[in-house]
């Protein structure tokens, strides 16, 4: 796939693809032939049925998706150039669907502004993943498995040669790193699109990798996590791999997060550096604080970490944040004040959340958390928080139906952002995924309890 920056002009264009974000935050789209996409239609958008989006009921399903042209990309694929836009949802009356991610996180950015706290909230978010070559899993009545394979050393046909030890992949260069074509051209395609990436490396786990986009606005920050996802898979189908985000898609190996370094910026400055605890401002720590402290009931969990399997990944041993701890230069702490910065770049890093999230909800949610904590001025030191390892008394819930409840106790701080009927929405859903799972025999209940 070839992807580039549109300038503007819609000379050569065959198609004009509308990407429209669902409920668990991925990109579906429908593409217009360009003598269809007039100007009359890229302005008033063109209807769709939102109940098979996830966030709608079938009696109201009716919405309007308008093209957001700042956002277009040209892809070149198979021979027809193709504009794609992201879009944003109005009902037929023509308000802005308060559930649609975008808007959501659109009006998060507003709630910053609103409160005086900040003009802008700049994000960086890393994105960890696993690459095979094989990838079968199956579940029935009678029957449930997953199998994968890497050329890195995982599966049968590779388990004679491991290039690599399950755990011990952090940083490795060719040719024990298999995957550097890939990162490689996904990088390019992405900067080709906009999109700063930092960099690119291989990750601890074998078959584990890394890319690291560089600070923008909170809403850019979204749809780039969005079309990078969309990019990997595409460049992994290319080279006959399979690119999966799953926290954990393997037992006994290091699970993949999605980290988020911010700050809020005023004045055209950060207000997070000060003389308080590891280089941080008061406002700085009272804006850790609220993210602990949302995240210790399990109500920005629900966002960040909204999957069964997040709470496979959620254990000790394996460097994820299992507790509400925040500790400067510690990847076991839960919020990381990064130990090699300078004093007037102080940061924080909320490592908790994971690529199974909507992250558009999610970067929403740990705003609203951390202007909770502002506004409360919360201090995480006299809340317990301010330790380098995991603490008993702050040990996250365990699993997605805790978090869930924790969601319906605590959410005051996420109005009037999240409508009351998005949070039931969201609940319903994700209780009904953890049901599914929950309900199920694994392999290694077999193992167990079959004699």
């Amino acid at each position: 796939m070839k992807l580039s920056e549109w300038n503007g002009d819609f000379a050569g264009i065959d198609y004009v693809s509308f990407i429209v974000i669902d409920i668990d935050g991925r990109m579906r789209a429908v593409s217009l032939p360009s003598s269809y996409a007039s100007e009359a239609v890229l302005k008033k958008g063109i209807g769709f049925d939102a109940s098979n989006f996830g966030y709608a009921k079938v009696h109201a399903s009716d919405m309007v998706a308008v093209p957001d042209m700042e956002t277009g990309f040209v892809e070149q694929k198979d021979g027809f150039n193709i504009l794609h836009v992201f879009c944003d949802v109005r009902t037929t009356a023509g308000q802005f669907f308060e559930q649609y991610p975008r808007t959501v996180i659109r009006a998060a950015h507003q709630t910053l502004r609103d409160s005086g706290v900040g003009e802008d909230v700049r994000m960086l978010v890393e994105l960890e993943f696993y690459v095979f070559e094989d990838v079968r899993y199956s579940t029935t009545s009678h029957h449930s498995y997953y199998f994968v394979e890497s050329s890195e050393g995982i599966g049968d046909e590779y388990s004679d040669t491991p290039r690599v030890g399950m755990s011990q992949g952090y940083h490795r260069m060719a040719p024990e790193d298999r995957y550097q074509l890939l990162r490689n051209r996904a990088v390019k395609t992405m900067i080709d699109v906009g999109i700063p990436v930092k960099y690119h490396h291989h990750e601890v786990g074998a078959a584990q990798l890394e890319i690291e986009l560089d600070f923008v606005s909170m809403t850019k920050a979204a749809d780039s996590v969005s079309l990078a996802k969309w990019i990997l898979r595409n460049e992994a189908d290319e080279l006959g791999l399979k690119v999966t985000f799953m926290p954990k898609p393997m037992y006994g190996v290091a699970g993949s997060g999605m980290h988020v370094h911010q700050f809020i910026v005023k004045d055209g400055a950060s207000i997070f550096p000060g003389d308080g605890l590891h280089g941080l401002s008061k406002k700085g720590l009272a804006y850790t604080a609220g993210l602990l402290s949302h995240a210790l009931t399990g109500s920005l969990l629900a966002f960040s970490n909204p999957s069964t399997n997040s709470y496979r990944r959620l254990v000790p041993g394996y460097e994820a944040p299992v507790s509400a701890t925040f500790a400067q230069g510690s990847r076991a702490a839960a919020v990381r004040i990064p130990g090699y910065l300078g004093v007037k770049e102080a940061r924080i890093e909320f490592r908790t959340g994971d690529a199974t999230a909507n992250v558009y909800y999610f970067l929403a949610a740990m705003l609203l958390a951390g202007l909770d904590g502002i506004k409360n001025e919360l201090d995480p030191v006299a809340l317990g928080f301010a330790k380098e390892i995991h603490h008993k008394k702050h040990i996250f819930p365990v699993g997605l139906l805790h978090v869930l409840g924790g969601l319906k106790k605590d959410n005051d701080y996420l109005a009037p952002v999240f409508s009351a009927e998005l949070i039931e929405t969201w609940t319903e859903r994700k209780g009904k995924e953890a049901s599914y799972v929950y309900n199920a025999p694994v392999p290694q209940e077999y193992e167990l309890y079959f004699d």
